[in-house]
């Protein structure tokens, strides 16, 4: 065995070069680097530094979980009260303008319970439309507001209209008592001059209170969208029939046994 080498390094030691610890009798091209073998390396560390955030959305999983935000608009809708009857919640979809605001304001449907525990419409609902006037910039006197009940069928009429399609409907509130004809009411729906819109125009005559009053607001084609796809949604609802769908049970289904003429067999002839 060759006696062992010694280095005498000077000081401060210069950096070493990996080719310099390498037997005399070894020739390396100078093309070729050598890498430490594995057996120097350092084993990879199994703590990961953390790299200081340069995102908003960046996540530190030591760092505890921040804690719940409270967003009202958020929260459901309050649980059932202790008689068992759930708290009613409104709905409102309103448009504010240069001289008047709209407000539409569905309302159910009216109920009545049968002797077998059921229960039936006796008179749907609608959607009720609220003028009220401006008496400033972004300002609107709700206290002299007129209303307007829209029915299913009027609600269906304004889902039929084409851009250069009317309508008018009128109302008398009193009709069929000793005071008709003395409140009259008129809806006009139309489109605007340029086609990118419409007009609501409610005229009132109330000669019970003295008014004679008319407000008219103009409506876009985006807001009027949002109208149609309202009524759409909602007329199953206050006909009832989204609450005839959430009431069907497949235990409850029976077997028709009626006459051949009934129509609920006509499907399967």
């Amino acid at each position: 065995m060759p006696p062992p080498l010694s280095l005498s390094l000077p000081s401060p030691p210069p950096p070493l070069h990996p080719l310099s610890l390498l037997p005399q009798h070894a020739k390396v091209p100078h093309s070729l680097a050598l890498s430490p073998p594995l057996s120097s390396r350092a084993p990879p560390s199994s703590v990961c530094s953390v790299v200081p955030a340069r995102h908003s959305d960046y996540f530190d999983p030591r760092a505890p979980p921040p804690p719940p935000q409270r967003d009202v608009y958020a929260q459901p809708p309050p649980k059932p009260t202790q008689g068992g009857q759930s708290a009613r919640v409104f709905a409102s979809y309103s448009i504010y303008k240069g001289k008047a605001a709209l407000a539409f304001d569905p309302r159910p449907p009216q109920f009545v319970p049968l002797e077998s525990g059921a229960h039936k419409v006796v008179k749907e609902g609608f959607v009720l439309l609220q003028f009220a006037p401006a008496v400033a910039a972004r300002q609107y006197d709700w206290s002299r507001k007129q209303v307007f009940s829209l029915s299913v069928w009027e609600m269906g009429t304004l889902l039929t209209l084409g851009p250069t399609d009317s309508c008018e409907f009128f109302h008398d509130p009193f009709k069929g008592r000793s005071d008709e004809g003395k409140v009259r009411k008129v809806l006009k729906v139309e489109p605007t001059p340029d086609g990118n819109g419409r007009f609501f125009n409610l005229s009132v005559q109330n000669r019970l209170l003295n008014v004679d009053e008319s407000i008219y607001i103009p409506i876009t084609k985006g807001e009027y969208a949002v109208i149609v796809s309202t009524f759409n949604y909602i007329i199953p609802h206050i006909m009832g029939w989204s609450t005839f769908t959430n009431s069907i049970r497949p235990e409850d289904s029976q077997p028709y046994s009626r006459p051949q003429s009934s129509p609920e067999l006509e499907w399967r002839r």
